[in-house]
């Protein structure tokens, strides 16, 4: 069994319109009996991710908050991987009238086009932080901190290493951790820079696709896919 782990984002791609159908939890079921691991890689915090998916326990990790938080649903455990969300940017956000508006226990999430606004105050208020996009959404994040260092920390936890993992999403901020997995894989519904650097491309879109590389996984172990170069290793800098 060359690869042992499917890791999954979920809006876009597990997901449509924030559901799980049927058919895909049917999928996930099949990968599971087959003696394999679902890992979960969202940008979404995780209350609002327990309010929407109603499958979390099939899932031994879930990365939450773009990286930022490691959760185990099977025993309520999470754990923070970096600082904790500016309390002082988060209120000049909303004193600058940035909504829709959520804050995390290290994200800070808003939409377009609050990003040029969100640059701003971190120059202001002097801190290192970055901003992320996924298609429409704006995430404020510690510099450093991304899918590929969240779903490191729930791999080393598995004693599992990145090459018998296969990673699939659709949006700019799946780039990093398509990279960091054996064999990255965009749906067909991805942003067209993905699909360039992804290793596989699904016929079908969104939670179809994802359906689609899971029973090529079970029959097939994903034979005459060539994963391209890997880097050895990630950055560290999402240590806080």
């Amino acid at each position: 069994m060359r690869y042992r782990v499917l890791a999954c984002d979920y809006d876009g791609t597990l997901a449509h319109d924030g559901v799980i159908s049927p058919p895909t939890i049917a999928a996930l079921d099949r990968f599971r009996r087959n003696g394999r691991f679902l890992l979960m890689v969202t940008g979404r915090e995780l209350p609002d991710l327990q309010d929407v998916c109603p499958v979390l326990d099939k899932f031994e990790w879930v990365v939450a908050e773009n990286g930022a938080l490691l959760s185990c649903p099977g025993d309520n455990f999470s754990q923070l991987l970096c600082a904790p969300a500016s309390p002082q940017l988060a209120q000049k956000l909303v004193e600058a009238g940035a909504e829709p508006l959520s804050v995390g226990r290290a994200i800070i999430a808003t939409r377009k086009p609050h990003e040029v606004l969100a640059i701003e105050m971190i120059k202001q208020l002097g801190l290192e932080l970055q901003v992320v996009f996924n298609k429409g959404a704006v995430m404020i994040l510690p510099t450093g901190v991304n899918k590929a260092t969240g779903l490191s920390a729930a791999l080393e936890r598995m004693k599992i290493a990145p090459q018998h993992v296969v990673g699939i999403g659709d949006a700019e901020n799946d780039h990093a951790f398509l990279k960091f997995c054996g064999v990255g894989v965009a749906v067909a519904n991805a942003l067209p820079t993905l699909k360039e650097q992804a290793d596989l491309i699904t016929r079908g879109a969104r939670d179809q696709g994802v359906v689609e590389v899971i029973d090529r996984i079970i029959t097939t172990d994903l034979a005459g896919v060539t994963p391209h170069a890997r880097a050895a290793a990630i950055s560290a800098g999402a240590a806080g």
